[in-house]
């Protein structure tokens, strides 16, 4: 559907409201339009773009990590609410995938979802103690997989986390861990 630049600007805002993660290229797909017209749109709306958008949702966000080094944390933790949810964003590139196929190793988005589940964990040491995980496509190189983790209780005296990673808002990977904590 062809929208007036008005109604475009407006429901621009109102995606990018909804999904602060959303690309230029998805948007100007979505909307049938240039990538350019997109930037121009953000632009006279005032919209920074993703990597500030990115920036500024984590800096809201984002409390500090303790069970591990952010360093050896497996893609880019936008918000941490210790104990409550998580996010980060993988980009998968040429190191991540397969060189004949162009698709993701799986151990990739699995250490997402790990190094999420042992982050999200309010503790100096936090450690998987099980996990049960299941692959729902291939995710392809250049794509950006987005993972959400989110506490659920305990059982056990295990803290149940789970991490759904989608690209797109389409579930490429769900996992169930089952944390160990020192202090618990």
């Amino acid at each position: 559907m062809k929208y007036t630049k008005k109604q475009r600007q407006e429901k621009l805002k109102n995606k990018i409201l909804e999904n602060p993660f959303i690309t230029d290229e998805d948007l100007a797909d979505f909307f049938s339009v240039s990538v350019q017209t997109i930037r121009l749109d953000r632009l006279a709306l005032s919209i920074p773009e993703l990597r500030e958008r990115i920036k500024h949702v984590a800096r809201e966000h984002l409390d500090d990590i303790k069970a591990l080094p952010e360093e050896e944390v497996i893609g880019e933790i936008i918000d941490l609410q210790l104990d409550k949810e998580a996010i980060s964003l993988l980009d998968i590139g040429k190191e991540h995938v397969f060189s004949r196929t162009g698709i993701a190793r799986g151990h990739y988005l699995f250490a997402q979802a790990n190094s999420l589940a042992v982050a999200i964990i309010d503790e100096e040491m936090a450690l998987t103690a099980k996990a049960s995980v299941l692959f729902h496509r291939r995710v392809k190189e250049g794509e950006r997989v987005i993972a959400k983790a989110e506490v659920k209780g305990t059982k056990d005296g295990k803290t149940i986390v789970h991490v759904v990673s989608t690209v797109k808002e389409e579930m490429v990977f769900y996992g169930e861990f089952s944390m160990y904590r020192s202090g618990k």
